[in-house]
């Protein structure tokens, strides 16, 4: 198969399909699902509004005819879509597609872990804000100790997954616990991705003073650790990503408000309803979902695709101001998911 890769006003092209596959998760943290707003009486989506997994397949497709050569599974919670290794298979089974992923919380990968690697999954990126059972429960907002997800860590690795801890700093709240993160993930050979905390959505309640800045971590860990820096494994890699000296172990830093990347940015994402987002801070989706539904051919889809793309224009980091965090429509991450 010969990729047609499209590229936007900016240059742009297209790399990267990150897919929600549910809009919602066992967990309801602060930084994204806050408890005030999605409690128990929260109207997620009926599944009839979700894609099927084989409109999900079709739509994955198209965009990796478009160029997609990596797909991430997200949410919400992946892992709490029923069945999910066989989507996992049918994508990994797509001509063109080089790697496939997921981000979760990592609760249910005891379970699922072994057949996701043999469905064709080849990573798990494991959301850990802390490693402080009491810490660590305030924040998932259920009161959820560490033991369940370094179970799911201990899974993914003896399934043979590729494992990174991705841990969301955000200041007065878990930044204490940054170098013992350090510490955990070094000594387990795990790689570690330092995020800084984002204005996504519009229920976290986002402030610039909750901001721990990749600059202030990365001397942070500089005063206990010798770091040399790592190229880049592909055009586009948001994190920057460094090495503990005389080791093979990586951390990274996604920077997204002190050090923007979109510039390079090559990333797509495909909601769990069907609408297609080309920035993350963008709340204006395109819809997929109805016009497949109502009879479009693979054509039509991939020209829309193509408009979509070519069309874009975000920079919300680049232009990021008091008057966009707090104007700005933007789409909530149980959604898009990271």
């Amino acid at each position: 198969m010969v990729k047609s890769i499209i590229k936007d006003q900016l240059n742009r092209p297209l790399r990267d399909l990150r897919i929600s596959v549910i809009d919602r998760c066992n967990f309801r943290c602060q930084y994204c699902m806050p408890a005030e707003i999605f409690g128990p009486d929260f109207a997620f989506l009926p599944k009839s509004e979700l894609l099927s997994y084989e409109e999900i397949e079709r739509v994955a497709k198209l965009f990796i005819e478009l160029g997609v050569e990596k797909i991430r599974l997200t949410g919400g919670e992946p892992l709490m879509r029923k069945d999910l290794p066989i989507l996992v298979k049918k994508l990994n089974q797509i001509e063109g597609l080089k790697d496939i992923a997921l981000t979760t919380n990592g609760v249910m990968l005891p379970k699922y872990a072994e057949e996701l690697h043999a469905a064709g999954l080849k990573r798990v990126n494991i959301s850990l804000d802390s490693l402080k059972d009491e810490l660590f429960g305030e924040i998932n907002g259920r009161n959820v100790g560490v033991g369940p997800v370094l179970k799911g860590i201990e899974a993914a690795k003896k399934a043979g997954l590729g494992v990174k801890i991705n841990m969301v700093v955000k200041k007065g709240l878990n930044d204490s616990e940054i170098l013992p993160m350090a510490e955990f993930c070094k000594k387990e050979g795990l790689e570690l991705r330092y995020i800084e905390y984002m204005d996504v959505g519009s229920t976290n309640g986002w402030k610039m003073d909750d901001v721990i800045t990749k600059k202030q971590i990365h001397d942070m860990l500089s005063q206990h650790h010798e770091l040399e820096p790592v190229d880049p494994d592909y055009y586009g890699e948001v994190a920057k990503k460094y090495r503990y000296k005389g080791t093979d172990i990586n951390v990274g830093f996604i920077s997204s408000v002190s050090e923007s990347f979109c510039s390079s940015c090559t990333r797509s994402r495909l909601s769990a309803n069907g609408q297609v987002f080309t920035c993350l801070f963008n709340g204006n989706g395109h819809d997929i979902r109805d016009f497949m539904r109502a009879g479009a051919t693979d054509e039509e889809l991939r020209q829309r695709v193509t408009n979509i793309w070519n069309h874009r224009t975000d920079r919300y980091s680049d232009e990021r101001t008091a008057e966009t965090v707090a104007n700005r429509k933007k789409i909530e991450m149980s959604y898009i998911g990271g």
